[in-house]
């Protein structure tokens, strides 16, 4: 692992904090042109006290300074605590101040541009780029949909209901579940408000993916399928792209719902459903941020067969796919169906392809997998029935063999079979 010097941890740190050189020298004591030295590396921070002074000022355990953590170089597929603790904050506090403060003149153009780069970020699984800038983005939303009126209030509550879905998917990504659920739930508040039923459809799909992470299977699966029903077409052949678009979404959601449930019934006619509403949309299309055709539910019905312990039939699934279409999906997506297929081959015993998989989906995007307690799952499985070396592309990764094997519980695997003391890891330094 490349090693930073102290200096440039420094900066690092102080950066993503949104510190000024002032500010951090305040902090610490210090002058705004040491804080410079020891940046440029002009300076050597050697003392202990002063590195503990640092870390503390930065809000980082002192070990991301000294380099003697797994993470120590900078992290730049996670979000750390701060950044979660700010967007808990921005969640909670929106309704409270939206109440107290008198907003200033919001640029809709602004607001929908800053959208669109959530959005592109989110699809491209850079969830630490939206970790640190979706709290300022949440407000700016929430002050647009408070000060404007008429057709301009309108677009501006349809902005906050996008802002709060990619909040919403971004937290279910990093794990923060019951935040996901909270964003999601307020995207549902403000797509009524706009009155525009397609995006209260999409709204219902992170609610569903919210619960569905906190293990409330079926309380998802009603979801889906009560919008998808009110929101169906006549015809399926007279309608409009967004409509079956969003329609067929929610019936992808439902069958992942149901395959939660092991209703394997329900996952084959819910997804049959919606094969024939991709047909009809006749192309992959990202209407309404879903990302629906008929390549997208085929990676589904492969994400189910891996939920319902088929494990050959996911691999099948995958293996009848167009791969041109496959490569035109944005990295989240196709991240996401690598770790269904490493998934599915750890299952039924192919190990060295699993970690292939693995491999593949980090070069593709690395938040997707460093940041999914499932890929870690996958990992554990993989490094207790491994013997030897790791999988070739694995150990190419672009953390390399060395971060896989200091994942919490990757480690005390690795260690249980080395025949060390298993201790739990310390927490995180609030």
């Amino acid at each position: 692992m490349e090693e930073l010097p102290i200096g440039r941890r420094v900066a690092y740190w102080r950066n993503r904090r949104k510190l000024t050189l002032q500010v951090l020298a305040d902090r610490v004591g210090m002058s705004k042109s040491w804080v410079e030295k020891v940046e440029s590396g002009a300076r050597r921070l050697d003392r202990f006290s002063t590195i503990s002074e640092v870390a503390d000022a930065l809000e980082i355990d002192i070990s991301m300074l000294l380099g003697r953590s797994p993470d120590a170089r900078p992290p730049r597929a996670y979000a750390d605590h701060c950044e979660i603790g700010a967007l808990r904050d921005a969640l909670g506090r929106l309704a409270l101040a939206s109440q107290l403060s008198v907003p200033r003149r919001p640029d809709l153009d602004k607001l929908r541009q800053a959208t669109e780069h959530a959005w592109t970020s989110f699809q491209y699984a850079r969830y630490d780029v939206l970790a640190q800038s979706l709290p300022a983005l949440l407000r700016a939303a929430q002050s647009a949909a408070d000060y404007h009126t008429g057709d301009a209030a309108e677009q501006a509550t349809s902005l906050l209901a996008q802002v709060y879905q990619v909040a919403s998917s971004t937290l279910r990504k990093l794990g923060e579940y019951d935040l996901a659920h909270l964003a999601a739930d307020r995207a549902l508040g403000a797509s009524v408000r706009c009155g525009d039923d397609l995006l209260a459809g999409t709204s219902t799909t992170r609610v569903a993916n919210a619960l569905l992470a906190m293990g409330h299977a079926r309380a998802a699966f009603e979801a889906n399928v009560a919008m998808a029903h009110r929101l169906a077409p006549g015809d399926v052949n007279d309608a409009g792209p967004d409509r079956l678009s969003v329609y067929g979404a929610l019936l992808l959601q439902g069958a992942m719902a149901a395959a939660h449930l092991r209703d394997s019934i329900s996952v084959r006619e819910l997804i049959a459903e919606a094969r024939v509403a991709a047909i009809a949309l006749g192309v992959d299309a990202d209407h309404y941020r879903t990302s629906f055709g008929p390549t997208n539910v085929e990676l589904h019905r492969a994400a189910a067969a891996v939920e319902l312990g088929e494990g050959r039939q996911a691999i099948a699934a995958h293996d009848q796919l167009d791969r041109g279409r496959l490569s035109a999906l944005v990295p989240e997506r196709r991240a996401q169906h690598l770790l269904d297929l490493a998934r599915a081959l750890a299952h039924i015993g192919g190990l060295d392809r699993a970690g292939e998989m693995l491999g593949e989906a980090e070069h593709l995007a690395p938040a997707e997998i460093r940041s999914r307690p499932a890929a870690h799952a996958v990992m554990t499985a993989i490094l207790r029935r491994t013997k030897g070396s790791p999988p070739a592309l694995l150990a190419r990764s672009p953390t390399g063999w060395g971060h896989w094997c200091e994942q919490p519980g990757v480690r005390r695997e690795r260690d249980r079979r080395r025949g060390r003391r298993v201790r739990c890891a310390a927490p995180a330094r609030r």
